[in-house]
């Protein structure tokens, strides 16, 4: 089993549960899903950029990402329908809860001036969104294997109910959160 996953049902589970006082065991706040999502932008038109960014992703995940379609075309950004314009790739059960350890021990303190994430990126649901402006923080990136790089949106999204509960419980997992911002 996941060592973070095995801390979150032994210890911070019963934590969120007492400091909460939920009645229910499933009633605790729990990770859903998490959501990488890479977007092509300048890129749209060269095929070995994409096919980079699929391998990255999988990579990083250890999933086969997903190429996402524009539904409609925007002439000002040159986009047409049906235009290869993201990749991204959800992860569920011991893939996310894996994943989730290799951001909080190893890729976000790998980040260059890392001091913290900001707890900005919640929304009112109790789920993070989180943007990192290079892939090469995780270990299975190779610094001479990068060709260009690009950045990554990571979504954590969580069944809590409120902004506070969702705080708390990244905070329990291990996020480091900016303590300037913490309220």
């Amino acid at each position: 089993m996941n060592n973070l996953l095995k801390q979150y049902r032994e210890v911070i589970a019963p934590a969120l549960e007492k400091k909460f006082s939920y009645k229910n065991k499933m009633a605790v706040p729990n990770l859903n899903k998490v959501v990488i999502n890479v977007g092509i932008g300048q890129a749209l038109k060269d095929k070995d950029f994409i096919e980079a960014v699929v391998k990255t992703l999988e990579r990083i995940s250890g999933q086969r990402p997903v190429k996402t379609l524009a539904r409609k075309a925007i002439s000002n950004f040159k986009i047409r329908e049906g235009q290869i314009i993201g990749v991204m790739v959800t992860l569920r059960g011991e893939r996310m809860w894996d994943f989730v350890e290799k951001l909080v021990k190893i890729a976000l303190p790998r980040v260059r001036d890392f001091r913290g994430i900001s707890t900005k990126g919640f929304d009112k649901k109790g789920s993070y969104s989180l943007g990192l402006k290079e892939y090469i923080c995780f270990p299975e990136i190779s610094q001479d294997e990068v060709e260009r790089l690009h950045g990554l949106q990571v979504n954590v999204v969580t069944t809590a109910k409120s902004e506070e509960e969702g705080r708390q419980l990244l905070t329990e997992l291990g996020f480091p959160f900016k303590t300037e911002d913490i309220k």
